[in-house]
């Protein structure tokens, strides 16, 4: 069955959900969460699939071994299209509504110091700035972990230093859950935004690339 957009009860499953993350409410309501979220999404993500690649559908179950939230519960449903180690497209649906993005999502130290040396030079950092520039005044917001002071062997008064701060950086929009995303309409909104962001992600991809340290 092709996508048809996401409907109402899924929204409503994760406002229930926010309301009582528990074993006993993910349970009750398995079904609809199969039904009206996880269908919906992979058949959103294989639709897309020829354009941009294939997409991972997170697990619901949160890893609380080091958190201390213990709720167990993910309060939305994403989908990932891994280009790189931690760059890429990414999806979701909560109760807030749709979020839609693309970047680099975790970086390892070394990717970080690649990052920031590729900011740093000139060509490939002016390079970066413009597409940053160009996605804001389009409507998308940065996100990313960002240090709240300057990076070892910067100065304040760098360029380009609001950059220079990030650990990981993306852009995206969020969507409420207005009559449209019942409908076809998400997969052009989705679509739309990953096309956007295709010069981040291809930014990202040439210059810091994956990580080349062994795994933990």
């Amino acid at each position: 069955m092709g996508f048809t957009g996401f409907p109402d009860e899924a929204f409503l499953y994760y406002e229930g959900l926010e309301a009582d993350n528990s074993k006993t409410y993910f349970t009750r309501h398995k079904q609809l969460y199969e039904e009206a979220v996880r269908e919906p999404m992979l058949a959103l993500t294989d639709e897309l699939a020829a354009e941009f690649g294939a997409a991972q559908l997170f697990r619901p179950y949160r890893d609380v071994r080091f958190s201390k939230d213990k709720t167990p519960y993910k309060t939305h449903q994403g989908a990932f299209i891994d280009l790189l180690p931690g760059i890429g497209l990414y999806v979701e649906v909560s109760a807030a509504g749709l979020f839609i993005a693309g970047g680099i999502y975790t970086q390892a130290s070394d990717q970080v110091a690649r990052f920031r040396a590729a900011v740093d030079e000139d060509l490939s950092g002016k390079a970066l700035e413009s597409i940053t520039d160009a996605l804001t005044a389009a409507g998308y917001a940065l996100y990313g972990e960002r240090l709240k002071t300057k990076p070892r062997g910067f100065t304040e008064d760098h360029p380009r230093i609001e950059l220079l701060r990030h650990k990981s950086l993306y852009a995206g929009v969020s969507f409420e859950p207005e009559p449209w995303v019942h409908t076809q309409v998400v997969r052009e909104r989705v679509a739309q935004t990953w096309r956007a962001c295709g010069p981040l992600v291809e930014w990202l991809c040439a210059h810091v690339r994956g990580s080349e340290l062994p795994r933990r």
